[in-house]
């Protein structure tokens, strides 16, 4: 195990890079996880770990996970504490950090076709948002997660430790055309959009028979106009208060609920 005792290390840099950069990640196609239950995860999800990251401190009290860990890559690091507190993007940083290969997966439509539900994120923009959809989606077993290229970044770090690890085990895809995508899926099933209009059904009233993709839009603009007249119908969630609309991933987890149950 290399020891890394400097700040200028270039492979410090390279993290830091990582942590801050959603084009750098898509550039290298990796990512950073950090801390114990994620980089578990990340082990027990079959992910790709280029190198893995391990604080002195970490290495004294976890000596069996960081050997688990040299047994599936071909390379690990031991950094003195202030250099791992420097690199880490958390307040109490737990000393272990990987850097795991990008996990981006085409939808398989015939895996789908029979009763599939399918969740589309278009243009979602905050990170805590998006890590709990995911969290979300995966806890009430969605079969796939559909992201636009312009929502935030799945692989940043916010993102990553929101899932709680549901990143390394969902089934997802990132798509440049939403709506030939739901047109596709159309073919077969049944398309909603969230929205609030005049065209909405209640989610009351909603069928999720058969296989289903629903839309959830935008923190601020919701769904574009083109997205949803190619969905095959549009639902609004009824509420009883005074609130004009829902956090999107209040939304999400509703729907899914009632897409799942």
């Amino acid at each position: 195990m290399e020891q890394i005792s400097s700040k200028e290390n270039k492979r410090i840099k390279t993290i830091k890079k990582l942590l801050s950069s959603a084009s750098f990640r898509r550039k290298e196609g990796v990512f950073v996880a950090e801390g114990l239950r994620l980089c578990g995860d990340a082990i027990k999800s079959g992910a790709e770990i280029v190198s893995a990251f391990f604080s002195e401190s970490f290495y004294a009290k976890n000596a069996s996970f960081v050997q688990d860990t040299a047994s599936i890559t071909d390379q690990t690091f031991l950094l003195k504490d202030n250099i791992f507190s420097a690199v880490s993007d958390t307040k109490t940083p737990q000393g272990v950090l990987f850097i795991i290969k990008t996990l981006d997966k085409t939808i398989d439509f015939d895996k789908i076709k029979n009763n599939g539900k399918v969740l589309a994120l278009e243009t979602v923009q905050d990170p805590v948002n998006l890590g709990t959809i995911l969290r979300t989606a995966e806890a009430l077993g969605v079969d796939a997660v559909v992201l636009t290229r312009d929502c935030c970044d799945i692989y940043a770090p916010k993102v990553a430790r929101g899932s709680m690890g549901a990143v390394f085990r969902l089934s997802f895809h990132i798509t440049d055309d939403l709506p030939g995508l739901i047109g596709r899926f159309n073919a077969f099933g049944t398309t909603y959009a969230a929205v609030l209009d005049e065209n909405s059904v209640s989610l009351n009233d909603c069928s999720f028979e058969g296989a289903v993709l629903a839309v959830v839009g935008n923190e601020g603009n919701g769904i574009t106009p083109k997205t949803i007249e190619a969905c095959t119908h549009r639902l609004y969630i009824p509420m009883r208060g005074d609130a004009e609309s829902l956090n999107v991933s209040a939304a999400a987890s509703i729907i899914l609920w009632e897409m799942k149950k």
